[in-house]
């Protein structure tokens, strides 16, 4: 696999559900890396997936629930959730978070 660099750019984010957005920002063989845009009091549902993720939040502030515990998670605050466990977010703030999936989740390719 060769390296890979991408430019930042508010260009090519995705609406994943009302008030939420998501970008693909590089994938390589073993992790892809996402960026997420939440609008204040969105709700991203309890889902679980068999991919290991790991996330920072940017800014804003957000309800973090991890196989039904509350983290309540601020700006520089990071988190890991293991694959097949079940978790979903409460919007507080407007906030952005990098969230780094492993294996690469197929479904966000671009």
């Amino acid at each position: 696999m060769l390296h890979k660099t991408v430019r930042s750019s508010d260009q090519g984010f995705i609406q994943a559900l009302d008030g939420i957005e998501r970008k693909t920002l590089v994938y390589g063989e073993k992790t892809l890396l996402v960026k997420f845009k939440f609008e204040k009091d969105r709700v991203l549902p309890l889902h679980k997936h068999p991919h290991e993720q790991t996330g920072y939040l940017v800014s804003g502030r957000i309800i973090l629930i991890i196989n039904n515990e509350r983290h309540d998670i601020a700006p520089g605050d990071s988190w890991v959730i293991p694959g097949d466990i079940e978790h979903g977010v409460e919007v507080i703030e407007e906030s952005v978070a990098i969230e780094v999936f492993s294996p690469v989740r197929e479904d966000y390719l671009p």
